[in-house]
C-alpha cells in the first residue's frame, strides 16, 4: 500500500476549489437547459446572474490558489504573486451572500452559492494573512498547516 501523502491547508483547499468549481460545471451545464425550457425570460435571467456570481467567485479562488502553488514552489515571485491578475477582487457580486435564501433561486444553485461563498471568504481571510507575511519579507509555509498528522501540544496539567 502506498504512504499516504501528508496534505497541507493549501492542497485540501485546492482540491475543494476543483470539486466545487467542477459541480458547478455540471449543474449549469444540466439546469440551464432545463430552466430555458420551464422558465419565463426574466426568471432565466436572474438565475443566470446567480450561475455567473458562482463562476466569477471560483474563477477567482482557483486564480489564487494556483497562484499561491506557483508561488510555493518557486515558480512565480513574491512580486509577481502580489500582481493584479492574481489579486481577489473584493466585488459586490462575489463577496456578497445575497440569493442564498432566496426561495425563488433553485436549491440546488442556493446550496452551490452558499458553498461558493464561504470558500471566497476563506480564500479572502488566507489572502489577507499571505499579503501580511509577504510584507513582512516572509514566505507563507502552508506545510505547517497538516490537518490530522498535527502532533498536538502536550498540556502541563
Amino acid at each position: 500500500m502506498p504512504a499516504q501523502k501528508a496534505t497541507t491547508l493549501l492542497d485540501r483547499t485546492f482540491d475543494e476549489g476543483l470539486a466545487l468549481t467542477q459541480e458547478v460545471r455540471n449543474y449549469i451545464a444540466y439546469h440551464e437547459q432545463a430552466d430555458r425550457r420551464q422558465l419565463d425570460l426574466s426568471r432565466c435571467l436572474h438565475i443566470g446572474y446567480h450561475h455567473t456570481r458562482v463562476s466569477a467567485r471560483l474563477i477567482q479562488v482557483m486564480t489564487w490558489l494556483l497562484a499561491m502553488k506557483a508561488l510555493l514552489s518557486g515558480e512565480i515571485s513574491p512580486e509577481q504573486f502580489s500582481a493584479p491578475q492574481y489579486a481577489l477582487t473584493e466585488s459586490e457580486e462575489c463577496s456578497s451572500d445575497k440569493g442564498e435564501d432566496d426561495p425563488e433561486i433553485p436549491a440546488g444553485l442556493r446550496d452551490l452559492m452558499a458553498r461558493s461563498h464561504a470558500l471566497y471568504a476563506r480564500i479572502l481571510r488566507l489572502d489577507s494573512m499571505v499579503k501580511d507575511k509577504l510584507d513582512a519579507g516572509e514566505v507563507p509555509n502552508f506545510a505547517m498547516l497538516s490537518g490530522p498528522s498535527i502532533i498536538p501540544l502536550e498540556r502541563d496539567y
